[in-house]
């Protein structure tokens, strides 16, 4: 038996989260700076001899078989797997195996790079001949149009591409960008970057939803929080190639004020501490991942205070997490078994 696998990286987005949403990006343009690290999203698929989709989710604890010529109901059970195989035309039974290195909620782009695995491996068995672009739109179409699960669009380029990304939201148009950052500034950066779980998962759509009331209704104070988080993210970005790390830091600061400013369910008084905490003890700046609500913060440390910094997060319940840069995207491959 033939078995083809995909794995898509997770991402930390440094500035922009929330320009790329619509209809901000239509409207306004949006842009975000990101970077995959070595957390992952995995799909394993085999083929079955009738047309049922068999599919073990580890993330949600979850096993569910559905028909392929029944009738789909997107009830928020693998609502992901149904629209993908609705999308991409699947007329074969599969199984299909899910899991990833960090739970859904976590703010790193887990359900949208999930989306990505599912997309490569569907793509490798039907011998498609996808561009990362190809990749990204499909994705983006199952999970946000398909399935109609809100939010932005970057996780699925991110995913897609891999590696340091300045990613443009031009109307209908979207521009990738790599980014050639010095190998010295990459060591910097690992070295004094930290990862923070703040104990609780959230779901993102809620959040997302209420910020894009308040775009939609022209709220002054969100509308001008959207537009220099765009150009927080364009400075990010100048900083890092320029190799200026504690500048880098200080804009992510910036970016998590107005952040806070797109949904009053952004953060909570326990992550609102984490942060001070952070400030308090050696963070240049950082900000919270993803949507907001839970997950992780992301914090640039002082070289020489990171571990006192750790130790003052996990008193107060958090969790540092390490990682390193990924600087491939999506991958594909096949096993065979006896």
């Amino acid at each position: 038996m033939v078995i083809i696998r995909a794995k898509a990286p997770l991402r930390i987005s440094f500035g922009g989260g929330g320009t790329d949403v619509s209809p901000y990006m239509e409207e306004r343009g949006g842009a975000v700076i990101s970077a995959t690290i070595d957390k992952y999203a995995y799909c394993s698929l085999a083929r079955r001899d009738d047309e049922l989709v068999n599919v073990t989710s580890l993330d949600y604890n979850l096993v569910a078989k559905y028909p392929l010529n029944g009738k789909l109901v997107y009830d928020g059970k693998l609502d992901l797997v149904k629209a993908a195989t609705k999308v991409m035309g699947i007329k074969n039974g599969v199984d299909l195996f899910l899991h990833s290195d960090m739970p859904p909620g976590s703010g790193l782009g887990s359900s949208s790079t999930m989306t990505v695995a599912l997309v490569g491996a569907l793509g490798h068995w039907l011998r498609l001949s996808l561009s990362d672009y190809d990749i990204a739109e499909l994705a983006y179409r199952i999970e946000r149009q398909e399935a109609g699960i809100i939010g932005g669009k970057q996780d699925h380029y991110a995913a897609s591409f891999g590696g340091f990304n300045f990613i443009e939201f031009l109307g209908e148009k979207t521009i990738v960008n790599p980014l050639r950052i010095k190998a010295e500034i990459i060591n910097e950066l690992e070295y004094r970057l930290m990862l923070c779980y703040t104990g609780k998962t959230r779901l993102s759509a809620g959040i997302i939803a209420d910020q894009v009331r308040s775009y939609t209704e022209k709220k002054e104070d969100v509308v001008r929080a959207l537009d220099e988080t765009k150009a927080l993210a364009i400075s990010m970005k100048n900083a890092l190639l320029l190799g200026q790390i504690d500048e880098f830091g200080c804009l992510m600061d910036q970016a998590w004020l107005c952040k806070k400013k797109f949904s009053s369910k952004m953060t909570d008084l326990h992550i609102d501490e984490l942060y001070d905490v952070a400030k308090q003890n050696g963070a240049v700046g950082g900000k919270l991942l993803g949507a907001g609500g839970g997950g992780y913060l992301l914090l640039l440390c002082e070289f020489d205070k990171r571990h006192i910094l750790a130790q003052k997060l996990e008193e107060r319940g958090g969790k540092v997490v390490n990682f390193a840069f990924e600087f491939n995207g999506l991958r594909t491959w096949e096993v065979s078994t006896k």
